[in-house]
Formats: structure tokens, sequence, C-alpha cells
């Protein structure tokens, strides 16, 4: 990369087919809102300055821009009159900037990094304009890419003004535009509106260039890398594109995934090698999974780090803050946040963990609680290594149970437990000989007398 580059990002539009109170671009694909997605993208170019063009209608848009990129970060248009008007709108911010700028979108997440940098590098080889092409399956109404003898982009003809014979091209328009900064502006104060709707259309830039004798190109791109987000239909298919690529990669780099169609993954989702995920498990954002762990079927897992050979589920929720040591077990309706468990430790069954440290290869019994809340703030519970907590143990915390320590089951522990201790916590046991055998007699006398009297 010789030359500065910036990126001009689209995030204007009202999004009404949403039909929602959120900002179009706000909503996620993979955990990550989709304007968030083309801001990682232009960062991932190079791109040293980005400008987020957003509408009065969508604040909420321009908080988050301005929260990942800075003040000064986003342009208003306000009307949205078109494409080239909202390139234009971001003129003022590339004042004075020499290098190649590209138009990006805020509804298109997942056009991949090597791809749009081959329309940066195509202005670099001496064209002027550079747009992102892609075949598509069904072409449609999507404007098409006429390319000339040389193999150069001639034009871009919407679909509704096309002959027959260019209908008939499969090469179609992104939407994605690159030039130098100087002459795109330059282009874009000659674009005009008279058309049906009384837009300014970026795609009319190409014309204008080949006008002044300068040179165009199509870059080509996939249609699943793309795919704009008007609806939510068009964002559970974003969605799965994501997923689909997701899937493919994790299992390229190694990763085990027994039904691939039912892992659900985020976007920052880290995998390792020799790691089985079995199916219906979902990763939320910021998961890490050490190599040769196993994830099993119907776990849910959000930042957290799983070390290396951990067992997981099944039916396990792994939340915030959770770091599971080396060989460490959670097993079926075990519940962990916050809580670092060491290298060994095992929790089979039926717990939550929650603001705990569990030693090393200490065991914890079926239904233990440690009880971190009493309505207004959390308290830490420590666990030394080599404990074992007796089932259905609540461990009220704030508390310390010592290394090698053990409790109880039935236990209620509200004081610390030293090393090597027993802590134990129950009411004297008393058995009444015969109760049992006179309280169901009573019991069915009682519903003989009541079956009698409805008889009668």
């Amino acid at each position: 990369m010789s030359r500065a580059r910036a990126a001009i990002i689209l995030a204007a539009g009202h999004g009404t087919r949403m039909k929602s109170s959120l900002s179009k671009v706000l909503h996620p694909v993979g955990g990550r809102p989709m304007m968030a997605w083309t801001i990682a993208l232009a960062k991932s170019l190079g791109c040293e300055k980005i400008i987020v063009v957003v509408g009065s209608h969508n604040p909420d848009a321009k908080l988050v821009a301005e929260a990942s990129l800075g003040p000064g970060t986003t342009a208003l248009q306000d009307p949205p009159l078109g494409t080239a008007h909202g390139v234009n709108a971001a003129k003022d911010a590339l004042k004075g900037f020499e290098g190649d700028a590209i138009v990006l979108y805020a509804d298109t997440p997942l056009i991949r990094t090597e791809t749009a940098a081959q329309v940066f590098d195509s202005l670099e080889q001496g064209y002027a304009v550079s747009v992102l092409g892609f075949e598509a399956a069904d072409p449609g109404a999507y404007g098409r890419l006429i390319l000339n003898v040389a193999g150069d982009l001639d034009a871009i003809v919407e679909a509704k003004e096309a002959s027959p014979e260019q209908l008939a091209v499969r090469l179609c328009n992104s939407g994605v535009l690159a030039a130098p900064a100087p002459l795109l502006l330059e282009l874009l104060s000659e674009v005009k509106n008279d058309n049906a709707k009384g837009e300014y259309y970026l795609t009319d830039v190409v014309a204008l260039a080949r006008a002044r004798g300068l040179r165009a190109t199509a870059v080509p791109g996939t249609e699943d890398e793309v795919l704009g987000v008007n609806s939510r239909v068009e964002l559970a298919q974003a969605e799965a594109q994501f997923q689909a690529r997701k899937r493919h990669e994790a299992m390229v780099a190694g990763v085990t995934l027994t039904a691939p169609d039912t892992v659900y993954f985020a976007h920052d989702t880290e995998i390792a090698n020799d790691v089985t995920v079995e199916p219906h498990v979902v990763f939320g954002p910021k998961v890490v999974v050490e190599t040769g762990a196993i994830i099993r079927a119907f776990s849910h897992l959000e930042d957290c780090v799983i070390r290396k050979g951990a067992l997981i589920g099944p039916y396990a929720r792994i939340r915030p803050g959770s770091d599971i040591g080396e060989n460490a077990h959670i097993g079926n309706f075990v519940e962990t946040k916050k809580a670092k468990i060491g290298a060994g430790a095992k929790a089979n069954h039926l717990t939550y963990l929650g603001d705990v440290t569990v030693g090393a290869k200490t065991n914890i019994g079926a239904g233990t609680v440690t009880c971190n809340y009493d309505g207004f703030d959390k308290y830490h519970t420590e666990i030394g290594a080599n404990a074992f907590i007796g089932s259905d143990t609540m461990l009220v915390a704030p508390v310390t149970i010592g290394e090698g320590a053990m409790t109880g089951s039935g236990s209620t522990i509200t004081k610390d437990v030293p090393p090597g201790a027993l802590g134990l916590e129950r009411a004297d046991q008393r058995n009444l000989d015969g109760w049992a055998t006179k309280f169901r007699a009573r019991k069915a006398a009682a519903k003989a007398l009541k079956s009698k009297g409805e008889g009668a």
C-alpha cells in the first residue's frame, strides 16, 4: 500500500422495512452491529480517515460511530437524496485528503478484507475508478456492470433502463466504489438528479469518468459477501451466510463440529484445533476455547475462556467472566459467572458458581450454590485446592473454604472453613416411630369417607 486510504461509510438510510425503533445499521450479525462490521473492514484496509454518513433520524448510529472512531468522524446527510448525495456529505471531512477513498455501506456487513483490498489495488494499477461487482444467481433488479472489449468497466446500467442484451449480463453492481478522493469529489459535483426519483446516484460517477477518457474497472466479489440488509428477512440471510462462513473456517482450522448447522458462532469466537463441539452449542461474543476442549451439546458460552482439555456440558451455561481451567469439568445444568475454575476441578451437575474462585482438583457436589447476591451487592466465594463440597451445600458469600477442606451435604456455610476441616451445618435428626404409618391411615380414612359421601 503506497497511497493513503480513506473510507466513506453510508449509514443514513431510514431502514423502514426493519420495522424497528433501533437504527437498521445497529442490528447485529454474529453478535456485532452491522455498522461495526463495516468500520472494522475500513480499519483492516488501512484507512487512516473513516467518515460515517448518518441521517438525522438515527442519532444512535452517530453515537456508536463516534464511540468507535472518535469525535468529528461523522457527517450528516439530511434529507437523504441518493448515494452520491450521501458521499458528497463527507466532502468537508475529505478536504485536503490526497489519497484514495472507498465508499462502503453500513448495512453490508460481510465483505472480506481481501476482496475490498482489490478495489484499492486496482487504483494503484492506474484505474481512475474501481467498482466491486459480483456474479448474481438471479440478477433481477441489480444494476449491470457493462465491460468493453478490453475488459474495462464501460458503464453501470440500471435494470429498468437496460436493453435485453444488457439484462443478460450477470455481472452486477454491489455499490462499493473507489477513486482518488480529489477526483471523486470533482465527479460528485457533476452528478445530476434528472431521474424519476430526483436523487443523485453514485453509479453516475463511472460514466462521468469515462467521459473524461479515464479508465474504470470492475473487481469481482461473491454474492454472499455483498448482501445488503434492508429487512428482518435479509438480516436472517446475512446471519446464515456469516454462520456458514464461520463454521467452514473452524473446520478447516481443525475444529470438529459434529453437526455444523446447529452450532452458532459470534464474530470474535476463537477456537483452537482439536476442539470438539457437539450439536446445538451457542457461542456469544468474546469466547476463547483452547485446544483439546470438548463442548457438549446444548451449551451456551459467552465472554469466557475454556482452557486446554476442559469438558463443558451438556446443557452448561458459561456466563461472562468465567475462566475454566485445564481439564476441568463443568457438567450438565451447571451455570458459572465470574468463576475461575482451577485445573482438574469438577462441577458435574446441577450447580451455580458465581463470583467464585475454585482451586485445582476440587470437587463440587450436585446442588451446590454460591449465594453471592444480597439484593444490593455481589460477594466472592473462595474455595481452595483439593476441597470437597458436599451435595446441596449453600455457600453464603463472602466465605472461604480452605485447601483440602470439606463441607457436609445439605449444609449452609456462612463461616470460613479452615484448611483440612469439615464444615457441617445441620439440625439434629429426629425419628418419630410409627408416624408415617398413622399418617397414611388417616389420609386413607378421610379419602374413603369423602368417596362415600359423594356416592350417597
